[in-house]
């Protein structure tokens, strides 16, 4: 079983940034996979970025360059460095982990990109 609780959100300006984390409470020592995904209103959930055990990471072209995913030694917690952001960006920005073929998903943290 894994509980994923995301933190960092907020409201920022266009061009400003903000770091997304993302903890897991589990029994598993290792969390194979890890991601951050997004919805905003009246869109589908879509990939962000994510990372692998091995330490690959995958992004979407519309954050490359901009965003950075990292995962911390023990394996549970991720986050996202979300840079340069731009009023697109707004949505509900969630984790996701991956353990055994089982999904586990955060209840999301609210990003909101604005004057």
């Amino acid at each position: 079983q894994v509980q994923l609780v995301e933190s960092g959100g907020g409201l920022v300006q266009p061009g400003g940034s903000l770091r997304l984390s993302c903890a897991a409470s589990t029994t598993f020592s290792w969390i194979n996979y890890m991601g951050w995904y997004r919805q905003a209103p009246g869109k589908a959930r879509e990939l962000v970025a994510d990372i692998t055990s091995d330490g690959k990471t995958n992004y979407a072209n519309s954050v490359m360059g901009r965003f950075a995913i990292s995962r911390d030694n023990a394996g549970i917690t991720v986050s996202l460095q979300m840079n340069s952001l731009k009023p697109e960006d707004t949505a509900v920005y969630f984790c996701k982990a991956r353990k055994y073929g089982v999904e586990y998903w955060g209840k999301g943290t609210l990003v909101t990109v604005s004057q």
